[in-house]
């Protein structure tokens, strides 16, 4: 294996097969970690102002302490780690429907992993994001029915392209209301997407949510030498 680049682990899952790289950044010299599905990048270490955005910007919009949050969608921890860097945050759940991703932390195979595992107010849920969401057990299978201060979601690409077809419901009016009986009052849904904005799906969340809005997110891609847009959605039921 070549000193530049290494698989690191490789697994077949229910949606594809899962790998995960670590290649080195000759420009800067830095390890970058990624994870494919398939033949697709799903992320990349290189890439994470938005996955940091998403954690930011959600948690700005709730004005107490003692937060309750969930994050879903683990990956290689960027949201998780962001959530955990907020005094006012007193818990974490981080729901991940594919078993390697958490294996990944818990073994310290991906840098973040040992500062997720080693905060006490974190821990991670080993399921269906999406089936969680549908529920009225909710997220915490030790607490049936908790609701939360924030719910951050970083798992498909786009409200409009998803991991698995199943996900699509999520994103109806009818799924994204079963979402916020989850949600404290005054609380936030935030989503992340890879494309820009989609007025469509604001629109969509202002017909479930009291308040919704689309925040760009942009960076520079190195890769490409030029300037690059991806969106947080941020939306909020009534009450305080």
């Amino acid at each position: 294996m070549s000193l530049y680049f290494e698989e690191l682990d490789y697994r077949p899952t229910p949606i594809g097969a899962l790998s995960l790289r670590r290649r080195r950044d000759l420009s800067s010299g830095a390890d970058i970690f990624e994870i494919k599905l398939g033949d697709d990048y799903l992320m990349s270490s290189q890439f994470t102002a938005s996955e940091i955005a998403l954690a930011r910007l959600g948690l700005a919009g709730v004005d107490r302490s003692g937060l309750d949050v969930v994050v879903g969608g683990l990956g290689l921890g960027y949201t998780a780690r962001t959530v955990l860097e907020h005094d006012k945050v007193g818990s974490l759940l981080v729901v991940e429907a594919l078993e390697a991703v958490v294996d990944w932390h818990e073994t310290g195979m991906l840098p973040l992993g040992e500062g997720l595992c080693e905060d006490a107010r974190c821990r991670f849920v080993h399921g269906d994001f999406f089936g969680l969401a549908g529920s009225a057990d909710g997220f915490d299978p030790n607490q049936p029915g908790r609701r939360f201060d924030a719910i951050l979601v970083d798992i498909d690409h786009s409200p409009d392209f998803f991991l698995d077809p199943s996900n699509a419901a999520f994103y109806t009016p009818a799924g994204l209301a079963r979402l916020a009986l989850h949600l404290q009052p005054g609380g936030v849904f935030g989503l992340w997407s890879n494309d820009l904005p989609d007025d469509a799906f604001t629109a969509r969340l202002k017909d479930v949510f009291a308040e919704a809005r689309a925040e760009r997110v942009t960076f520079h891609n190195p890769l490409q030498d030029n300037e690059f847009t991806q969106t947080v959605y941020l939306a909020r039921p009534g009450g305080k």
